[in-house]
């Protein structure tokens, strides 16, 4: 029994010294890798996460490839704009709470690196609007001196950030008007609930000094989209109503808004009706980011439904494209599910973009032809819009 014993402890010593040394744990290194020149097919999406949307986030796609790149937070009800010139930083306004969901809460301004995606300055603001992040609730001088930020706290206003210094230049109060459309370097307008448009100009002395236009429209009776595209360099917008009138504004220290012309006579259809008849069935527009437009072409892409006249809300069964200097539609896309969303690049060979609300895949599509090119499988929770270089 003892050299039995002795035999097996001595083929387990030899077991033991033949086996191999166990091998040394190096410590992990971190780095950051940096993100390729921006192409014009380089987007951000915005996902508000509406299912926990203290989680929102900013993506950063490749449109050509239809590849995720990166993701940086965008907490609750965040909204972002870009630099236009070379779309090198990105600005998220966002809000949080020192204890996740309660605490002192911290209204903040973050300026991204758009090639790492690091945080070059995190602004405190003494307030932000705490709404469903609509697009205009954040918006950039075209120079990308100022972001304004629209906050409700204890009144409507506009923090003016001074982006070189980081700071808070100014609060501009905005007495029943709401949202920012930047013009130029120095100005902004906001829609307001008489029907018309406050125009706000910043001088060189720090102060401000406003405008009003007449009304132009009955918020009764066929209200605006505030998500209507702008354009901040020469200050031209495109205000479409819920009926689908559009109202073509040139935003400046007085604005002017010319006399409207409608989505569905530019089709070749009758007018809708306002809410004086608000049953009637017909072609409308709605959505969440509900029209994007192509500078450079003059297209204006409108997302188009079936509905009565309160289905603002509803997506796009298909999208119309219009001349913004002829007032006609040029074609019509039927999408491959009806979608909140719709953007498209700003550069000659566009690609255009929509999403499904319910599965959260994102779709690239041909917006000569509406042909689906791509598609990423539920990229996000609620992609509410996107954002490419040089729009805005």
């Amino acid at each position: 029994m003892l050299c039995s014993l002795a035999s097996g402890l001595a083929l387990l010593a030899g077991a033991t010294s033949g086996r191999a040394e166990e091998p040394v744990l190096q410590t992990e290194q971190s780095d950051t890798v940096k993100l390729a020149p921006w192409s014009a097919h380089t987007i951000l999406v915005v996902d508000a996460v509406y299912q926990h949307n203290k989680d929102g986030r900013t993506y950063i796609v490749d449109g050509d490839k239809g590849r995720l790149l990166g993701m940086v937070q965008a907490a609750y009800n965040a909204n972002v704009v870009m630099t236009a010139d070379d779309a090198s930083k990105f600005y998220v306004g966002e809000t949080t709470w020192e204890r996740g969901n309660r605490g002192e809460r911290n209204d903040l301004l973050a300026e991204y690196d758009s090639s790492t995606l690091r945080i070059i300055a995190d602004e405190k603001l003494p307030s932000r609007a705490l709404v469903t992040p609509k697009r205009n609730d954040l918006a950039i001088s075209a120079d990308g001196s100022y972001v304004y930020v629209y906050q409700m706290s204890p009144s409507n206003a506009v923090e003016v950030v001074d982006t070189k210094t980081h700071k808070v230049a100014q609060t501009v109060d905005i007495p029943g008007c709401a949202l920012a459309y930047s013009w130029g370097n120095s100005g902004f307008s906001s829609l307001c609930a008489d029907g018309t448009l406050a125009n706000v100009s910043l001088g060189a002395d720090g102060k401000s000094s406003m405008t009003h236009t007449a009304a132009f429209f009955e918020p009764d009776h066929d209200g605006i989209f505030e998500q209507s595209p702008s354009v901040t360099k020469d200050g031209k917008a495109w205000f479409i109503s819920y009926t689908g009138k559009v109202y073509e504004a040139k935003l400046g220290a007085d604005s002017t808004v010319a006399k409207p012309w409608s989505l569905q006579e530019g089709a070749g259809l009758k007018a809708a009706p306002d809410s004086s008849k608000p049953f009637e069935v017909t072609w409308r527009p709605g959505g969440w980011q509900m029209a994007a437009l192509h500078k450079s072409t003059h297209e204006l892409y409108v997302l188009m439904h079936k509905g009565t006249f309160w289905t603002h809300k509803d997506g796009g069964t298909e999208v119309w494209v219009y001349d913004t200097e002829t007032h006609k539609r040029l074609r019509r896309m039927p999408l491959p599910v009806a979608s909140p969303m719709v953007g498209v690049t700003q550069d000659d060979k566009p690609l255009m973009f929509a999403t499904d609300e319910d599965t959260g895949d994102f779709f690239i599509l041909d917006p000569k032809t509406g042909k689906q090119l791509r598609k990423m499988k539920a990229l996000g929770g609620s992609l509410i819009f996107t954002l490419a270089p040089g729009e805005g």
